[in-house]
């Protein structure tokens, strides 16, 4: 089994490929996320690490209204990753209990939040852009079973989650997760 920090390091990559393929051209897109566009969404994975690292310091959470990513994208997202694996790899987080968005947890929890975050952001992008949704099925299955247990079948009319959509049971680990927090995954 892989440690926490091997799964954000495999999801990391994952991320990492689908932005390294995104052309100049593609970053004003419609992204899945009704509200964001392809850059949008890359600027919310990047604000997403930067909060991730003033949890583990204590500090103020960065201004999400901000746009991070300049005129280098990639590199920017590139920096974010390998500061925030620089901050969960802290002595002692796994362990210690830290203010998450989703109240107290361990600072092991924070790590899982990062690695289904880049999961699901990283199929949006390659949902966005043409590229392929048969992201890690082994982290997308465990992101799946994460945010099932956290959502169950309660309405998401408060949540940014839409309610849950069609999915082939032959469909990819990751377009079950999309299709679960509300993706279009089919005819789209």
């Amino acid at each position: 089994m892989d440690s926490p920090l091997d799964r954000f390091d495999r999801a990391a990559a994952l991320a990492t490929r689908v932005v390294d393929a995104i052309t100049a051209d593609q970053y004003d897109l419609p992204s899945p996320c009704a509200e964001w566009t392809v850059r949008g969404v890359l600027n919310h994975m990047v604000t997403g690490n930067l909060m991730a690292e003033a949890i583990v310091a204590g500090v103020a959470h960065p201004d999400r209204s901000v746009d991070r990513l300049g005129d280098d994208p990639r590199g920017v997202f590139a920096a974010s990753l390998a500061s925030t694996r620089a901050a969960l790899a802290t002595p002692g987080l796994m362990e210690r209990m830290v203010a998450t968005p989703r109240g107290e947890a361990p600072g092991v929890a924070l790590v899982h939040m990062r690695v289904a975050e880049l999961v699901v952001h990283g199929w949006d992008l390659a949902k966005a852009t043409g590229q392929s949704t048969d992201l890690d099925p082994e982290l997308a299955a465990d992101a799946l079973a994460a945010w099932r247990e956290r959502f169950g079948d309660r309405p998401r009319t408060t949540l940014p989650f839409g309610e849950p959509q069609p999915v082939p049971d032959d469909a990819t680990a990751a377009d079950k997760l999309a299709a679960f927090l509300g993706r279009t995954v089919i005819g789209a």
